[in-house]
């Protein structure tokens, strides 16, 4: 899926193709939250497999009945070419690598404490995930996240004026905050330019 089908899917482009992904993934996820993954797996691809042979047997007496040479009618998807091509793999194991390698030098950086600042942020991120762990299970959050998807996005292009002016002032307010922080907290070891050069007088 492109970028520009998510996009139009998620911003209610299409409100009937929006309604449709997101009725069958919330569904989907509503209910591997109450059974197992295999069971649901299990279930829809019998449902699926039950409809096209209904579907086919349909068309083939309909066919008979009607005299015609229709051919098969899935013949239109059974020539898609599905297959990945080997610069498609590349491209995609090059960005998920670039991901995986900026996540874990970002992950170094925090718990190693290269930045106080950015490391005490992380920390109460963590520390409020304890209690959203402790309200909600894995489930629940994906559909939390899963709804959002398909809410937020057309939300805020409603609202973009209003929560734009909220965000800005909710920035100052953080960079006030952190800016407070940062000179009541000394960070690292360097020495003041004049520190350094009476240190090396007196060397």
């Amino acid at each position: 899926m492109s970028s520009r089908t998510l996009e139009s899917l998620i911003y209610w482009r299409d409100v009937k193709k929006s309604g449709i992904v997101f009725g069958a993934g919330l569904i989907i996820l509503v209910a591997i939250s109450c059974f197992s993954v295999i069971s649901v797996f299990a279930y829809l691809s019998l449902l699926a497999l039950f409809g096209t042979i209904a579907f086919r047997i349909y068309r083939s007496v309909t066919q008979a009945v009607q005299k015609t040479n229709d051919g098969h009618p899935f013949k239109e998807y059974l020539e898609l070419d599905l297959t990945l091509s080997q610069e498609k793999v590349q491209n995609f194991v090059g960005v998920a690598v670039a991901h995986v390698n900026g996540f874990t030098a970002e992950l170094r950086r925090l718990f190693l404490v290269e930045d106080l600042i950015d490391s005490i942020k992380f920390g109460v991120i963590l520390w409020v995930f304890t209690y959203i762990g402790a309200w909600f299970n894995g489930m629940t959050l994906v559909i939390l996240a899963f709804v959002s998807l398909f809410t937020l996005p057309k939300v805020y292009e409603n609202n973009k004026q209003s929560i734009d002016t909220y965000l800005d002032l909710v920035r100052s307010k953080l960079t006030e905050i952190t800016d407070k922080i940062k000179v009541a907290i000394p960070i690292g070891n360097k020495k003041p330019v004049g520190a350094a050069a009476e240190s090396d007088k007196d060397k």
